[in-house]
Formats: structure tokens, sequence, C-alpha cells
């Protein structure tokens, strides 16, 4: 099917494929919305295109090609933070689209802040590239499993009569028990991980970065719009956010608005 339509200033937009087409739970109102929204796209309003596409958006429906299509507009008007968000909730439905990484990267490469991501060792990455193939919830019942495989290999361990076969099912038990361990474990790093990987994007012109969450504490840096912080904690009207380089410090809330916001926990 055709996916994208090449415009002016190499932004995409993505057309009406099947993929959407079948993705839609109220298929006929929210066809009928994105069509006239990428009409009043090509016709250069992205304002009104904006407005239809909200509107499926307000009808619960959560798409790669509905958000991308949203950062585009905002690219367009030079609205640089609500394009980053956009697309960055695009690329986290569709990881692999090379449309929303490429599109993205333009709309970065408009903001000021330059913050490195900090590098991983090669142990790091294999141990968390390991742990991020299930999630918390996962690990947990791999946890439990594995306990109750052991409890009973080490009452049949009990009951055994020969010393072969109780070497046998001590070695096995003993091996369940390890994984149970490993699973726990791997269980609090990956509930670590998910909760500070809640992406938020600076919406303020220019903010700065507080020690502490309240107006009176110490300015840590300054930070301006468009760029991307993870929320790490909640105090009152406040977030404790970390850069990519490892920076800590606290935002007023309403500076910032979430990625994963359409997501149920």
């Amino acid at each position: 099917m055709s996916r994208t339509v090449k415009i002016s200033n190499g932004i995409t937009l993505l057309l009406l494929g099947l993929f959407f087409l079948t993705s839609l739970p109220v298929p006929a109102q929210n066809m009928e919305l994105f069509e006239k929204g990428n009409a009043l796209y090509n016709a250069k309003d992205y304002q009104g295109a904006l407005e239809q596409y909200r509107k499926i958006s307000d009808n619960g429906v959560h798409s790669a090609e509905l958000y991308f299509n949203m950062g585009n507009a905002y690219y367009k008007l030079n609205q640089i933070a609500p394009s980053i968000l956009y697309y960055e909730k695009a690329l986290l439905l569709d990881p692999d689209d090379k449309d929303i990484e490429v599109n993205l990267s333009y709309a970065r490469n408009m903001t000021i802040d330059d913050i490195e991501e900090m590098p991983q060792t090669g142990v790091s990455k294999l141990v968390n590239g390991v742990i991020g193939q299930l999630s918390y919830q996962s690990w947990t019942r791999a946890a439990i499993i594995t306990m109750f495989l052991f409890v009973g290999f080490f009452i049949a361990y009990y009951f055994a009569y020969t010393q072969g076969r109780k070497r046998l099912l001590f070695a096995v038990g003993s091996a369940w028990m390890l994984l149970s361990v490993l699973s726990l474990l791997f269980a609090f790093q990956q509930r670590r991980i998910e909760r500070e990987n809640n992406p938020a994007i600076v919406f303020a012109e220019e903010t700065t970065v507080m020690a502490e969450p309240n107006l009176g504490s110490d300015e840590v840096f300054r930070l301006h719009e468009g760029t991307k912080v993870f929320i790490l904690d909640t105090m009152s009207d406040w977030k404790k956010i970390r850069l990519a380089d490892g920076k800590v410090g606290w935002l007023p809330e309403d500076e910032l608005r979430k990625v994963k916001d359409f997501i149920k926990k």
C-alpha cells in the first residue's frame, strides 16, 4: 500500500492506509475525520488538520499514524515541543517506523539543549537487554513458577531412595532455585527501569530546574522547550526529573507533558 507522500521540507505525511483502516474502533466516523484532516493538511491548513486529528484522539483512538500526522502538523506550525511530543507518542506505538524516527530527528534539531546520553558498558547493556525481554509482571511470574518447581524437586529429593537419584534431583532443584532468585532480581530491576522510563517533554520556552521541589531552592540547571526528560517522582505540583546524561532536579508539573499519558497502568 502507499505509505507516504513527500512534502517540501522533507517532512512526510502518512497517508490513510489499510493498517489505520482496521485500527480504528469507530471506523466510519474516525475515517472521515482522518481524511478531512489529511485534506486540510495538504491544503496547508495545519491548525484545521489538528482540530480533526484531536477529535479522533478524543474518541479514544491512539494510533502511531494519527500521532505521526499530529507531529507533522505541529512541526509545520513551528511548535516544536508539541511536534516532539507526538512524534515520541507515535514512536512508542511503532518503534520500528523509520519515517517517525527521521521526522523526530528533524524536530530535535530545532531544540536548544544538547544533552548527551550516558553510555552503557557492554555488560550493563547485555544485562539490561536480557531483563528487557520480559515485563516486571512476567519476571515475577517466572520467579514464582521456578520456586514451585524448586519445592517440587526438593520434595522428590527428600523421598528419593537411591544416591544417584538424590544427586540428580538436588542438582536440578538447585538450578530451579537459582533461576527463581535470578528471576526475582530481574523483576526488581525491570520494575525500577519501568518506573524511571516515564518520558516527558518540556513545554516551557525556558525553565529553571531546582535542587528541591520549591522555588526557594538552588538552581541546578536550565532547560528549554522540546527537551526530553524522564519523570522519577512527584511531590505536590512538582516532578523530579532525570536527563539522558544523568542530571537530576525538580520542575513544576505544568511545564511538562507526559509521553505515556494515554497508557493505562
